[in-house]
């Protein structure tokens, strides 16, 4: 065994992964165990989980680990930058605060895990060199393309690359202050949606607008002849005056990335407490189209320089699912790769892959076919969680005030039942195996729910979810059946793009039709998730739609990870069935 660990620390969506003889243990980010989404700090938690999946439990037996951060990267740029902005320079102390963190990591390890911080071999990866290897490394390709587009990573927000065997060779970067994915941040935070990771709000925001300002905001972000782009510095702050930013052991804050000259140009910025008007959605509308005619032109010149047709694409842009659905129409490709985690929780994955194939050499032996990397609970476990229960003790099987427990040990019942359950309209949690790497619930730690029933969203967000109404759901289809729903046939099982809907089929499955006609789908395979897939087939035999509505088994938190969490979340909301293994729990 020669494990290598990965980890993406003092940084947005903290995590760990780790390899043994190249192929991929685990992956999990420290949002799971501390309970704050996008958790930023040290992941001891992820890291801790990852050396258990390995069966040591100790960083003796790791080779190298692997971090998606090089604090000395591009100094000499970094210095002349903040000397000809001076007035930046107060908040550029925190980053070197949050620098010297990561460059402190063996000591930190050593301390956490009682090691001898003398022995650790710590290799610093840059940040987009992380996101690039996170999804070369693992995707089915010998030779691809490779891209990279996110906020900020070791100053810089773009790479385009080429990967051959365990090599990677960088063809160019977009480097601070320039940013596509800053561009998408500060328009999501004059829309009124401040929290970190907020943008996704906005892009299902965009279906229910025209792009009417598509020219105002072209503006923000001019295109250049070789593919990249610029900002015009006057709409943003970051340059001139910097941004607050906090990534010490919590949730992320960014502090505001645009000047006033965005509301001299665009109008008031809408308060988070604000009536979404039309003209909000226009805007995001608009976004969504400027955003995508600067992503397409980087995927058009990374593969013109290149000349391949397959492409590697990942960076916390590479999770906008409505962009990266429309490329196999926009741009000669024939295949494209993006792995479950391709955000920054993702870099920790790259770490590790970078380190095994380019620092030693490794030759590759892992694609990613699913995202199922996570924690697993078994049957004890869950036995204990619901006999302790967490409003009183349900260890037998029976009535236990207004729920009823019971086992169910026969598969095949197990999977009809519940079926079943999702046809009558109830909302189901469904908790099995091990938990999903990366930000969307696959079939695992999901709630499951009717796709054709109209009033289904509204019911989600009245019972559990308590979201913008606005916010889609998304569709888990059979892999084998995607052609006949969708106008595309392409597989996705990691559920990080949006296809149309084909015009006959969206009246059948109202709840999970967006309301431009598309669906942000996750295709299921029997060979990946057999339980799962098992369930939806009797789901279409019952109802002729081979699909059912899924989303995050969660309430306004991380998804659940243990089974006392899902049992929690399921009695303080008003979900009618939760399935945990083999044990099912329903309202009276």
């Amino acid at each position: 065994m020669t494990p290598v660990l990965g980890i993406n620390a003092f940084h947005g969506d903290a995590a760990a992964a780790v390899l043994d003889d190249g192929l991929l243990v685990a992956g999990v980010e420290e949002e799971r165990f501390t309970r704050i989404k996008h958790w930023a700090g040290f992941p001891e938690g992820a890291i801790r989980q990852c050396l258990t999946e390995v069966g040591s439990g100790s960083l003796d037996s790791v080779r190298a680990v692997g971090v998606s951060r090089l604090p000395r990267a591009y100094l000499a740029r970094k210095a002349a930058l903040a000397l000809s902005h001076p007035r930046s320079l107060g908040r550029a102390l925190g980053r070197v605060r949050n620098l010297a963190q990561v460059a402190s990591l063996e000591q930190r390890l050593a301390r956490s895990f009682g090691s001898d911080s003398t022995r650790l071999r710590v290799v610093p990866v840059e940040h987009h060199l992380a996101h690039v290897a996170s999804a070369f490394f693992c995707s089915p390709f010998s030779d691809a393309a490779c891209l990279t587009v996110d906020g900020f990573g070791d100053f810089v927000s773009t790479m385009m690359a080429v990967g051959r065997g365990n090599k990677i060779e960088v063809l160019d970067r977009v480097h601070f202050p320039y940013s596509l994915g800053l561009f998408y941040t500060a328009i999501t935070q004059y829309l009124g949606f401040p929290r970190y990771g907020d943008e996704y709000k906005v892009m299902g925001l965009a279906a229910y607008g025209e792009p009417r300002f598509v020219e105002r905001l072209r503006a923000l972000v001019p295109g250049r002849r070789d593919g990249t782009f610029a900002l015009d510095l006057r709409y943003f702050r970051h340059l001139s005056e910097g941004v607050d930013m906090t990534w010490d052991d919590g949730e992320p804050v960014l502090g505001d990335v645009f000047t006033p000259a965005l509301e001299e140009l665009l109008g008031p910025r809408r308060r988070p407490t604000d009536e979404i008007e039309q003209r909000h959605k226009d805007l995001a509308a608009s976004l969504q189209a400027v955003y995508e005619e600067r992503f397409v032109a980087l995927v058009r010149e990374v593969v013109r320089r290149t000349r391949m047709k397959k492409l590697a694409l990942a960076g916390g842009c590479a999770m906008n699912s409505l962009a990266n659905g429309r490329l196999l129409e926009q741009v000669d490709l024939d295949d494209i790769f993006i792995q479950a985690a391709a955000g920054d929780a993702g870099t920790a994955l790259g770490a590790a892959l970078y380190v095994q194939h380019v620092a030693l050499g490794a030759p590759r032996s892992f694609v990613m076919e699913h995202a199922y990397w996570g924690p697993k609970y078994d049957e004890a476990a869950i036995r204990r969680a619901v006999a302790d229960g967490v409003q009183g003790s349900y260890g037998l099987d029976g009535v236990h005030g207004d729920v009823i427990v019971e086992t169910v040990e026969d598969e095949g019942r197990l999977v009809s039942e519940t079926a079943r359950s999702i046809a009558a309209g109830e909302v189901v949690g469904w908790y099995q195996g091990r938990s999903e790497w990366g930000p969307r619930a696959l079939g695992n730690r999901s709630i499951l729910a009717d796709p054709r029933r109209p009033d289904m969203r509204d019911i989600l967000n009245l019972k559990i979810k308590r979201r913008e109404a606005f916010r889609p759901f998304a569709p888990s289809i059979l892999e084998e059946r995607t052609g006949d729903w969708f106008t595309l046939s392409y597989p996705d099982p990691f559920m990080i793009k949006v296809y149309p809907i084909r015009p006959e089929k969206r009246g059948q499955i109202p709840a999970v039709t967006h309301a431009d006609g598309t669906g942000r789908l996750q295709t299921v395979s029997q060979s990946t998730n057999p339980l799962y897939h098992r369930l939806i087939s009797q789901f279409e035999r019952m109802t002729g739609v081979p699909l059912v509505l899924n989303t995050s088994f969660n309430e306004n938190e991380p998804i659940v990870n243990t089974p006392a969490e899902a049992l929690d979340c399921f009695l303080r909301t008003k979900m009618d069935r939760i399935v945990m293994g083999s044990t099912v729990i329903s309202r009276r």
